[in-house]
């Protein structure tokens, strides 16, 4: 699903409001996430799950093309972790309409 998508949708289920506004709302929810998130800060949403940033080491890699070491710096990466009620109806709905994967 996209953003504009979840815009599209949210609007359909909430016909009392102009679709601006509910892009406006989403925007701000998004936004406000990016903020606290770049702050380093965890953000929890019950039933969905939570998003938090991790700090990778400084190490020593390698450039696929050459073979020569590299070193990498210190990095910051956003995680996601599902949370109880997410992962039960994802199991669930895969249980009645498995992934086909090739």
């Amino acid at each position: 699903m996209t953003k504009s998508e979840l815009i599209e949708r949210t609007s359909l289920k909430l016909p009392h409001l102009m679709q601006r506004d509910v892009e406006l709302a989403i925007n701000v929810i998004i936004d406000a996430m990016i903020h606290h998130l770049a702050r380093g800060e965890r953000i929890e949403i019950r039933g969905f799950g939570g998003f938090y940033v991790i700090q990778r080491a400084a190490r020593i890699g390698r450039n696929p093309k050459t073979g020569e070491q590299v070193s990498l710096p210190i990095r910051h990466t956003t995680h996601f972790k599902a949370g109880l009620d997410l992962r039960e109806r994802v199991t669930l709905s895969n249980d009645r309409f498995p992934l086909i994967r090739d």
